[in-house]
């Protein structure tokens, strides 16, 4: 048998990683950094302070043309068309059963629209939107990999970009964002981020991101910005509640499932998938993502099973020590309806024995 080996790719702050000692792991296609000093001084940072995030491996594509906004209420459960210019909305692709193609973020600004998928699925989501386009008034642009994205979070990110960017950033509302400047450069700022904390995020051509990222670490490294990894990313946005593709999402995982019914608008006059999750939530005996936290020490692991009683009602989907929720240990699971009522006791299993754990309300933490 032949193994075909895949390129791993780069992105344009491969250097700066490489330079900042980063412990780099191949995800979503390209060469990333897992953690720079460790998780919990990164997770730390964040939740005192800030932190900076390369996430330009995420796709990103330019959506133009009078159509966009019919043509992606067809294909996603939430409205696209309500979206006000200069503003941002998530979103969720569906297959026709009602699984989730991806989550995405769109943005839509003064004459075009911008579209963020994740770094996994950034090939599949072209092809799905390439294929869908047809005859319809719709241009589509690929940046995946050419433009960075860099996202700093945490309650002092204001305070930290601000001084460097010439728009009003103190006035900018949660999922809204501008076309600006930072330190000189045009980008795209948007008060958007995956931490459960107030930050940006940041749209800039490859060609200056490594410029601006060394440029806000020197101006801020001695009000404690911490770059930071994928590592702690996923820490905070479990803790947050937040989903992560692959995990509590999938082809094979609804919205409805996800715990993400807010997003999905019924009243919508089409969308694909849409009677498929019209007969689930009909039904409402579906197996649905719970937030689950340990009575001990011992860790809930992704594909861990999970009972009620003797019986196995699913599997823990993300696990992790969560030091904002008392250094305890959490998880998601995918468990049967009656499984995920809060202040269910439950177990997880693990090698064989089974450890005591409560279903809890998600998120785990919420900034006050």
């Amino acid at each position: 048998m032949t193994v075909v080996s895949v390129p791993v790719k780069r992105t344009a702050l491969y250097d700066e990683h490489r330079a900042l000692g980063a412990r780099l792991i191949p995800f979503g296609g390209f060469e990333m950094p897992v953690q720079y000093s460790s998780i919990l001084k990164e997770h730390e940072a964040v939740r005192r302070r800030a932190g900076l995030f390369d996430l330009s491996h995420m796709g990103q594509f330019v959506l133009e043309g009078e159509g966009v906004a019919e043509w992606a209420d067809r294909l996603t459960v939430n409205n696209v068309a309500t979206i006000k210019p200069m503003q941002a909305r998530y979103n969720i692709f569906t297959n026709a059963g009602g699984g989730a193609r991806d989550d995405v973020i769109f943005y839509r600004l003064e004459n075009r629209w911008l579209l963020v998928v994740n770094a996994s699925n950034a090939d599949k989501m072209w092809k799905h939107l390439s294929g869908s386009a047809g005859d319809s008034a719709v241009n589509l642009t690929n940046l995946h990999g050419r433009c960075a994205l860099i996202a700093i979070q945490g309650p002092q990110a204001l305070a930290m970009l601000a001084p460097h960017a010439d728009a009003n950033l103190s006035a900018l509302k949660y999922y809204f964002c501008a076309e600006a400047s930072v330190y000189g450069r045009a980008a795209v700022i948007a008060r958007t981020g995956y931490t459960g904390e107030d930050g940006f995020e940041i749209f800039v051509d490859g060609e200056h991101a490594a410029e601006i990222w060394r440029a806000l670490l020197a101006d801020n490294r001695v009000a404690g910005l911490e770059p930071c990894g994928l590592g702690s990313r996923d820490v905070l946005r479990l803790e947050a509640g937040m989903p992560l593709y692959g995990h509590e999402l999938a082809e094979d995982i609804t919205p409805l499932q996800a715990g993400l019914g807010w997003a999905v608008k019924f009243g919508k006059p089409e969308f694909l998938g849409k009677e498929a999750l019209l007969a689930q939530q009909e039904a409402d005996d579906f197996r649905r993502v719970a937030g689950i936290v340990m009575a001990g020490r011992a860790p809930a692991r992704e594909g861990y099973r999970v009972f009620l009683g003797d019986r196995d009602v699913g599997e823990v989907r993300s696990g992790s020590m969560a030091p904002s929720v008392g250094n305890r240990n959490v998880a998601t699971a995918l468990v049967e309806p009656e499984a995920a009522v809060v202040g269910t006791p439950v177990a997880v299993e693990i090698r064989g024995t089974k450890h005591a754990a409560a279903v809890v309300a998600l998120p785990f933490y919420k900034r006050s």
